[in-house]
């Protein structure tokens, strides 16, 4: 009963552990860009516009400029549109037979012949005037069949809002963004990243993700839910490359 009761503390415990919420992570290649520290703009003492703001932040105010994303640290709004169907199909046969025969040849009126080795006329047969001659018969079959199949559709349907991490010299605007949403029994990521044109942005200062180039689009999760959906380790072991059969 001593023996059994340390054992039963640990199962206990991690199983305790195992039952606890995981703690979502960020990934920091998806991170926000924050804009770079601007400085204060100088005072306009006895002018009519002056622009508002408090210590290093500053907003601008201007009759000709609008609300879309354009310079680093700028949030946009992108819609998740994305939807693919595959069906790949291949099929192979290869078949193979290989024949070759050789007679006994005749050289000046007789077929040559050896005799057979005392050992060989002991395990096959007790004749010992049979003997060994030229002639050769070999018969190969090679039959191959495979057949492969395979459909895979995903749909992704939704927004992320993703901030402006870099401006390239022709005006595109690299975006990333991530959003993580803790559920009952894990979390869920959504992440997003690629290349904008900017007259792509709508007033909105949206842009569907059909539009952005270079698309990265990570949709995974953790928890409880996630790990009943994944294969064990001994399981993928048997599906590897190790095991050729």
């Amino acid at each position: 009963m001593r023996t059994l009761t340390p054992l039963f503390t640990v199962v206990l415990g991690l199983a305790l552990l195992g039952g606890c919420q995981t703690q979502p992570t960020r990934d920091p290649a998806f991170a926000a860009a924050r804009p770079a520290p601007q400085p204060a703009p100088a005072p306009t003492a006895g002018a009519i516009f002056s622009v508002a703001h408090t210590g290093a932040q500053f907003h601008e105010a201007t009759l000709f400029t609008d609300t879309r994303a354009r310079r680093v640290g700028d949030i946009l709004t992108i819609q998740l549109v994305e939807q693919t169907t595959a069906e790949k199909e291949s099929e192979t046969i290869i078949e193979q037979e290989t024949t070759f025969q050789n007679d006994n040849p005749t050289v000046f009126g007789g077929s040559p012949s050896i005799p057979r080795p005392p050992i060989v006329r002991n395990v096959l047969d007790a004749g010992p005037d049979r003997r060994f001659n030229l002639a050769n018969n070999i018969n190969s079959n090679k039959d191959f069949e495979g057949l492969g199949e395979t459909t895979q559709s995903n749909r992704i349907r939704g927004e992320i809002a993703v901030t402006v991490a870099e401006v390239l010299p022709n005006g595109n605007l690299v975006i990333q963004g991530e959003k993580v949403m803790t559920l009952t029994r894990g979390n869920e990521y959504l992440r997003f990243s690629g290349i904008v044109r900017p007259m792509d942005v709508a007033a909105d200062n949206s842009v569907p993700s059909s539009r952005v180039a270079n698309t990265t689009v990570h949709y995974t999760g953790d928890g409880e839910v996630a790990e009943s959906n994944a294969m064990g380790w001994l399981a993928r072991f048997f599906v590897s490359a190790l095991v050729p059969f």
